[in-house]
């Protein structure tokens, strides 16, 4: 992008908004669908201002423009916004002001924002208007610059879906939809409308390539007990897919068609929405004479627990992964003392060896590949202008995943390429320390995320060191890598881990500048004992198939019930891997995998 490109576009937005009388105009980095990947076509946040970070809204007034992001992407974000004309506002920081705050301070009473409301979460632009019509200042909601000041605009994806058989999705469509009109029913709802491209795709086991990373296709659905739409562009639809759906009795409608069927919605009828999962768009259009039933989505909980036949998908995808990965970090071994290996080339030999893997479809995410200070940059996708090569001294982090048509894996090992510190070597074993205490918890029905929270930070915060991320996200079955609706986190969330459910755990430590440090394996919870007097409890099996690298282990600082379930996961790993590998993979597996 060349430099002078970004005022020029912000000089062509000014010109918009004086056009429409608008004093400030915000720009969220979301979709119609509020995907964390949008597809291009809405990459409008992006466009305008040049960071390319995947969360911050960017503001834009007649004299001032700003993006605001959080800490992942301050380093990233104060690189891409110099002399662009936008200011970054670092979120969290106790001198940076609220956004809504700023921009009211912008407009002043009697002035006039601007917004997307098909970009925009309903729950958000709720919260927005109330705030900033209380200071005398209207929001606009029905605008879309990019339509106008955006000449080469992408199309929304035409890319060709395709439909999960039921040996894989364990389920088919038409038990699907006579699961959720159940759930329908105990909320007292008629019908539910889908807009997240995961929840569509789970629903009607329906996979596409319109997003980078998550095999989502474009879409929403209705579902409830007298009929169910899949609004979908019609060329993205084989006759046979449209055949299969008439046949389960989904009836196929234009992508745009949702609008006008949403707003006929017979009167007095009860529709299910999520407000932060909705367009602020198609919430309006909802009639007044219905009532909205605006509750966490059963869609998304039904989805986070996974079917015996999605398990077992997700098992095979761990093995292809595992031995993808004994190839990778064979090969890495070699090439680092020859000089041979740089950040940007860690990313390509992983897509390779993965890409070598049967029903490998793509990668999961883009991966991080962080050497020394690299690492300690949580969110770093490496470049091939700013790249480090990779010494044979410290640490690497590295973090990648792959989908495949059986299931998606996420994992993040740090590996000791030369010589470390003994201060590595303490920091190291305090990550690993959290991550086995996670892995190992046994925990009572109805415990959420936020409760085990504290056994992945526990040796960390004895030492005065933490980490501000999450320690587990949930992940979809040949899906979105990041899925809801549980996680395992600090901040309180109501969902309670079930049995089926498939969970990261990343337990994570990061010296600015100097090194980062990151163990993550994906866990699934399930049934570990029934009492009569106490309930059922809960704990958890690791599925991910790696050596963890032991060269950094300062083995005196772990216990013996660590020291033995780290090495029954490597035997497991190594068992569970042997007979996919080559002689001389399988010597260096059992190398890396002896017993500590």
């Amino acid at each position: 992008m060349k430099t002078n490109e970004i005022p020029e576009r912000l000089t062509a937005m000014r010109k918009f908004m004086e056009e429409k009388n608008l004093d400030a105009f915000i720009i969220p980095s979301t979709d119609a669908h509020l995907s964390e990947y949008p597809p291009k076509y809405w990459e409008s946040r992006k466009w305008i201002s040049g960071f390319s970070g995947s969360a911050g809204t960017a503001v834009v007034t007649k004299e001032k423009a700003g993006v605001w992001t959080d800490s992942r992407y301050f380093l990233q974000a104060a690189e891409e916004l110099n002399e662009t004309g936008f200011d970054l506002f670092k979120m969290g920081q106790a001198d940076t002001p609220d956004m809504t705050s700023w921009i009211i301070e912008q407009a002043g009473k009697g002035g006039s924002v601007g917004i997307d409301g098909l970009v925009y979460a309903a729950s958000e632009a709720k919260t927005l208007k109330e705030k900033i019509e209380a200071k005398g200042i209207q929001l606009e909601t029905s605008f879309d610059p990019f339509t106008e000041i955006r000449s080469d605009r992408p199309e929304i994806p035409k890319n060709k879906a395709f439909t999960l058989p039921v040996e894989i999705a364990g389920e088919s469509v038409t038990s699907k939809i006579e699961r959720i009109i159940a759930e329908l029913k105990k909320g007292d709802a008629d019908g539910i409308l889908l807009v997240t491209l995961d929840a569509v795709a789970w629903t009607f086991n329906l996979r596409g390539n319109d997003v980078e990373y998550n095999p989502v296709a474009v879409a929403y659905g209705y579902v409830s007990e007298k009929e169910t739409l899949l609004f979908i562009d019609a060329e993205k639809l084989t006759d046979e897919i449209a055949n299969a759906y008439q046949a389960e009795g989904v009836k196929i409608a234009g992508y745009d068609e949702v609008f006008e069927y949403v707003s006929k919605l017979p009167a007095n009828s009860s529709v299910c929405v999520t407000g932060n999962k909705i367009n602020y768009k198609l919430l309006q259009t909802i009639p007044a004479s219905c009532r909205i039933v605006d509750i966490p989505s059963p869609v998304d909980m039904m989805k986070s627990v996974k079917n015996e036949t999605e398990l077992n998908g997700f098992r095979n995808a761990m093995i292809k992964d595992g031995v993808a990965l004994v190839k990778f970090y064979m090969w890495l071994e070699k090439a680092i003392p020859a000089g041979e290996v740089t950040e940007v080339a860690v990313e390509g030999k992983l897509r390779e060896y993965r890409s070598q893997q049967e029903l490998f479809v793509g990668e999961s995410f883009g991966t991080i590949a962080g050497y020394a200070g690299n690492g300690a940059i949580i969110h770093y996708h490496a470049s091939p202008e700013t790249c480090l090569q990779v010494k044979p001294e410290g640490l690497l982090l590295i973090d990648s995943g792959g989908q495949y048509k059986e299931g998606t894996t996420d994992i993040t090992r740090t590996v000791a390429v030369g010589k470390l510190t003994k201060h590595m070597k303490q920091d190291y074993t305090n990550v690993l320390k959290g991550h086995i205490s996670l892995a190992t918890a046994v925990y009572p029905e109805g415990t959420r995320g936020s409760q085990l929270d504290i056994l992945a930070r526990k040796a960390l915060w004895e030492n005065n060191l933490t980490y501000w991320h999450g320690t587990g996200h949930g992940i979809g079955h040949f899906l979105n890598v990041h899925e809801g609706p549980q996680n395992i986190r600090l901040e309180e969330n109501p969902t309670q881990l079930k049995p089926g459910m498939v969970t990261s755990n990343e337990p994570g430590l990061y010296r600015a500048n100097q090194y980062g440090i990151r163990i993550e394996n994906l866990i699934v919870t399930q049934e570990q004992k029934k009492t009569e007097e106490f309930g059922t409890f809960y704990n958890f099996e690791t599925i991910t198939l790696c050596p963890i690298d032991t060269k950094p282990i300062a083995k005196k600082l772990l216990t013996k019930k660590e020291i033995k379930w780290f090495n029954r996961y490597h035997k497991m790993v190594y068992s569970k891997l042997k007979n996919h590998l080559n002689n001389d993979e399988t010597a260096w597996l059992k190398r890396k995998t002896k017993p500590i």
